[in-house]
């Protein structure tokens, strides 16, 4: 593809006389070579649904309306929406839709593109520059709500993408990686400096992809999830006593205790010296 993004960026911002919104967290991405390997990473073919997160001005989205079926842009800025209109005004392979995609049911709205083109698509990613103020909630509602994604490339805080493959006993280890690791394998792809983007972050970016995979089985999933949120609610804490101040299971101090005792781990331990199965283990042996 011979698309000069800077220039294009550059010039939409002059017709429209507009800014990136810091309440969006917007930066707008304009190094083609980085457009090209997102691309490359998430492996999007010609058979494939597309959706992306927070297109702003069109600049990953022409990528990915190049190189898959059709693509779902759900944008939460309506100063986009003409811009995003007009930027892709040759394309058809697209709906745009102005929304929050927090507020919305991901697999609903999948199944309604499905039956209105007629077409099963062979694959569900999401391909995105994602905003950083709401990276988390963002990539935990990918992952937990949607059974329909397969699978998740996306441009994230470098130091986001360090704690989702970050190792126990670390101090980027934390509920994150635990719940990146339980549901997917994850896998940085890219390191983006910040003169990618204009206007330039403070810190730098990286890509990174998830591949949904349940790889692990735990009796009580709620439960799980509990457990790693009090287990790290308090991490300089010992392990027994943020289980007890957050009330977990409205266990006591004994009772906590005890359960530690029986799956083999020191009542000195704290959350971060756990890996993925000593906590499955718990769960499992309650």
């Amino acid at each position: 593809m011979n698309i000069n993004t800077l220039n294009i960026t550059k010039k939409i911002m002059n017709k429209y006389n507009i800014k990136a919104n810091k309440r969006f967290g917007q930066n707008f991405l304009i190094d083609d070579n980085i457009l090209e390997n997102i691309i490359f990473s998430s492996n999007i073919s010609k058979e494939d649904l597309v959706i992306e997160i927070g297109p702003g001005l069109g600049n990953l989205s022409e990528y990915i309306l190049n190189n898959s079926k059709f693509a779902i842009l759900i944008e939460i800025d309506k100063n986009m929406q003409e811009i995003l209109k007009d930027r892709l005004k040759n394309y058809d392979n697209y709906l745009l839709i102005n929304d929050d995609i927090l507020k919305i049911n991901i697999d609903e709205l999948i199944d309604d593109i499905e039956l209105k083109n007629n077409t099963k698509y062979k694959n569900v990613k999401v391909v995105a520059n994602l905003p950083y103020y709401i990276t988390t909630p963002i990539i935990f509602k990918v992952l937990q709500d949607s059974k329909k994604i397969d699978d998740i490339t996306v441009m994230v805080q470098k130091e986001v993408a360090e704690r989702m493959v970050a190792k126990p006993k670390t101090k980027a280890y934390g509920i994150l990686t635990i719940m990146v690791e339980y549901l997917s394998d994850a896998s940085i792809e890219i390191i983006v400096p910040n003169t990618s983007f204009i206007p330039a972050p403070d810190v730098t970016s990286a890509v990174i992809k998830l591949v949904k995979n349940k790889k692990y089985s735990v009796n009580n999933e709620e439960l799980f999830f509990k457990l790693i949120h009090s287990a790290f609610a308090q991490r300089r804490k010992k392990l027994s006593n943020s289980l007890e101040s957050t009330h977990f299971m409205d266990m006591n101090k004994s009772e906590i205790e005890k359960l530690l005792v029986k799956n083999n781990i020191s009542l000195n331990t704290r959350a971060e010296e756990l890996n993925i199965n000593d906590y499955i283990n718990i769960i499992n042996n309650l």
